[in-house]
């Protein structure tokens, strides 16, 4: 099975999905089993070990391939040290990985590989242009074209480390549970601040993602927008322009480029294992 590693800042996702040749397989499966763990910097090789065993259970015998992205450079090294032990076909997505999507931006490298995957996988999934808003530490809205184009994006501070900085920064103001309120007139306290929180940002992702179509404009064709990451479903309630939710749109697009790379080489990533085309030309 493929054992698929999103390795963000907050938290560390896993998915394990049926490993099948690419035309075979699904464009949208379902994971066999979707775990996560909190994301510690500090954690070596073998402690990852560890806990990916512990999750997985008695599926980590069953894995026969992983594919990996981490935007942590310290736990970026150390996950390499821990795939380098593998027997099996292994990615990384980094500079040198087949994706197969054109990066028209300034300086391909400084892409980070979760808005690759979210894009790729999300233009997999619809086949037309889309907006991707993955709602974690960072809210990272990102462009495909309908033709598969990465085109850019906007980031933006993420909904739970701004409301951590507005209660370490007030006085009167405590950390309060992201769900919605009762309405958007807050009654007290908490309901204002969660009025103002998930209101507030589903409003700025509204303006950016209308924004985003009009600059388009009409020669892109229908645009899908989509919505993952831990608090997408709360927010994808709020929205008005998020359309479709896909939990897992990381974990698709990591399974994808396994898929498109793996079966050229044993192992692969950036420099030793395998890793994305950010070349900012089409991927061979």
């Amino acid at each position: 099975m493929l054992l698929c590693v999103d390795v963000g800042n907050s938290h560390i996702t896993l998915g394990l999905y049926p490993d099948e040749p690419e035309d075979a397989a699904e464009v949208w499966p379902r994971p066999v089993r979707d775990l996560r763990m909190r994301t510690d910097p500090g954690m070596t090789a073998d402690e990852l070990d560890v806990a990916f065993r512990a999750l997985l259970g008695d599926h980590a015998e069953r894995v026969t391939g992983v594919a990996a992205a981490a935007t942590v450079p310290s736990l970026l090294r150390e996950l390499r040290l821990l795939l380098e032990r593998r027997d099996h076909p292994t990615v990384i997505v980094g500079p040198g990985v087949r994706t197969g999507m054109p990066l028209l931006v300034d300086n391909p490298k400084e892409v980070g590989a979760d808005r690759l995957m979210n894009t790729l996988a999300a233009h997999r999934l619809f086949g037309t242009a889309c907006v991707t808003v993955d709602f974690g530490t960072c809210t990272n809205v990102d462009v495909v074209s309908a033709k598969g184009e990465f085109l850019g994006g906007a980031l933006a501070p993420g909904i739970e480390i701004s409301l951590d900085a507005l209660a370490t920064r007030t006085a009167a103001l405590r950390p309060v549970e992201l769900v919605r309120p009762r309405s958007v007139i807050g009654k007290n306290t908490v309901e204002c601040l969660q009025s103002g929180v998930l209101y507030g940002f589903a409003g700025q992702v509204d303006g950016l993602v209308r924004r985003i179509i009009a600059e388009l404009g009409a020669k892109a064709g229908p645009v899908t927008v989509v919505g993952t990451g831990g608090l997408a479903p709360l927010m994808a309630g709020v929205s008005d322009t998020i359309t479709e939710f896909v939990p897992d749109l990381t974990l698709l697009g990591l399974r994808a480029t396994y898929l498109r790379n793996a079966r050229s080489t044993s192992v692969t990533s950036g420099s030793t294992n395998s890793a994305p085309d950010v070349s900012g030309r089409a991927a061979r």
